[in-house]
């Protein structure tokens, strides 16, 4: 199972120069609507210095990275709801994704002159929001027509939907995402189901022109997260084009194109890891003969399941679980010398994977 960031936003926002920077690949991006037409989709594998550290104290000859999938689909403008632009075709690709990566553009970057750009953070903001309040609410009526037919079957499942669904509704139609409702318990299996796209939670990527000083950026965040309201979303900023510049250069050169620019390298990394965690997911690793991987999985994992995450004989068979934490491995530096003082631990089918935990499955079938 593999995990899907879509990256959204208004036609040359710069999701697909965002998309190049974080995939190191070369999908075609230039400054007219549309240019993405069939969605992008990209392997991008997850910085952890901890799989280095697993791997050298396993002696392993061979590392294997987890990994994300980015997905850059065309623009969004207004209307899409109703089939302008690319319409139902966008709204289908992201509906299809676990997250989603809103960009967003620096109004006085030259790149976004000329396009559907507003150049307003707000604006810009609410086209996207609208277009996917108005998607949302189409798909809500559609179910809410159909449950209202099964509730004359008398029971009651149909009963709590319609009445979740009329609330749903009515938060919809005051401008509210479904994601505002996602920590209600009596909710949260319909939202599940239904498959909304502002029940997806969002990262916010604020794409700005690299001559934009720390002090403008500081301030053009706030201004976003004024926009945002209550929303407690996370915010980058970063200069996409930039980025993308930086996969072809070494570290030298590295150094030396940013000298003077007040840019770090590590606007990608930091994206990576921000959407991993967007989507509340974890990494386990295994250290077996002469490969060390790491494995993604969402919080919360049983031990089992984890098993089935490698392969699906080891959950059909499995025996336990030998758990050593990363800290504890990295201070023993030896499996041998962990195992000697009892540090290796071993645990059952029910257990919930933790971040970082080093496992070796034991099963039989």
């Amino acid at each position: 199972m593999s995990f899907k960031c879509g990256v959204i936003g208004l036609p040359n926002a710069g999701k697909t120069t965002l998309f190049n920077a974080l995939t190191g690949l070369e999908a075609q991006a230039a400054c007219y609507p549309f240019c993405t037409i069939e969605p992008n989709i990209g392997r991008v594998f997850v910085p952890d210095p901890r799989l280095q550290v697993v791997a050298q104290i396993a002696g392993a000859q061979k590392i294997t990275q987890t990994y994300i999938e980015f997905v850059d689909v065309a623009g969004l403008v207004k209307g899409a709801s109703r089939g302008e632009g690319l319409g139902n075709r966008f709204l289908g690709n992201i509906r299809e994704v676990d997250a989603l990566i809103h960009v967003l553009r620096h109004p006085r970057d030259p790149g976004s002159v000329g396009t559907e750009v507003t150049g307003n953070c707000r604006e810009d903001l609410a086209i996207i929001q609208y277009e996917l309040v108005m998607a949302d609410l189409e798909t809500v009526n559609n179910r809410r027509e159909k449950t209202m037919k099964m509730v004359k079957t008398g029971e009651r499942h149909y009963k709590e939907e319609l009445s979740f669904l009329d609330k749903l509704e009515a938060h919809l139609n005051q401008g509210g995402m479904a994601r505002d409702l996602m920590g209600e318990d009596e909710g949260s299996f319909f939202l599940q189901e239904l498959f909304l796209l502002t029940a997806k939670p969002v990262l916010y990527v604020f794409n700005m022109h690299e001559d934009i000083s720390v002090q403008e950026r500081q301030v053009l965040r706030e201004e976003l997260m004024h926009a945002l309201g209550d929303e407690s979303a996370e915010i980058l900023t970063l200069c996409a084009r930039l980025q993308a510049e930086l996969n072809d250069f070494t570290l030298e050169e590295r150094r030396e194109f940013l000298e003077g620019l007040e840019w770090s390298d590590t606007g990608v990394e930091e994206l990576i890891i921000a959407s991993y965690r967007l989507l509340n997911l974890i990494t386990f690793f295994t250290a077996k003969g002469k490969e060390t991987r790491a494995w993604t999985l969402p919080k919360g994992t049983r031990a089992v399941t984890a098993a089935g995450k490698i392969h699906t004989d080891m959950e059909r068979g499995f025996i336990r679980a030998e758990v050593i934490p990363f800290e504890t491995l990295k201070q023993e530096s030896s499996f041998v010398k962990a195992r000697d003082k009892g540090l290796i631990r071993l645990e059952g089918k029910e257990y919930l994977v933790q971040d970082g935990d080093v496992i070796q499955f034991r099963f039989n079938v």
